[in-house]
């Protein structure tokens, strides 16, 4: 895996890069959730008929791998713009999240 710069920066860039275009005014929490759905299901298509061992096959080919990539970029890119609209951090969101479930669904033996 390549390094990459932190999320905040992520941030940053992705609002400079929609103010630098005036896209800021259609950026709003409904929009975001909204375009976060298109993109996770244009996601879903490239796996859509594919079988089990197919799907788990997918980054081999150059070509899928490539839209598998772009499509994970773009869901994260209006994740991470959804957050920045609402002041929610992803990471502390994630990690509350598995506090609660670690203790909605305990490991067996716990």
């Amino acid at each position: 895996m390549t390094e990459h710069p932190d999320l905040p920066r992520l941030q940053r860039r992705l609002t400079e890069f929609a103010a630098a275009r005036n896209w800021g005014q259609y950026h709003t929490p409904k929009n975001l959730a909204s375009a976060l759905s298109v993109e996770s299901s244009e996601l879903v298509e490239i796996f859509q008929w594919l079988t089990p061992e197919e799907s788990a096959r997918v980054m081999s080919d150059p070509a899928t791998a490539h839209r598998v990539r772009d499509e994970v970029a773009d869901v994260l890119a209006y994740l991470l713009q959804f957050c920045a609209v609402l002041d929610i951090d992803p990471l502390t969101a994630l990690s509350e999240k598995i506090d609660r479930n670690e203790h909605r669904f305990p490991a067996p033996g716990d």
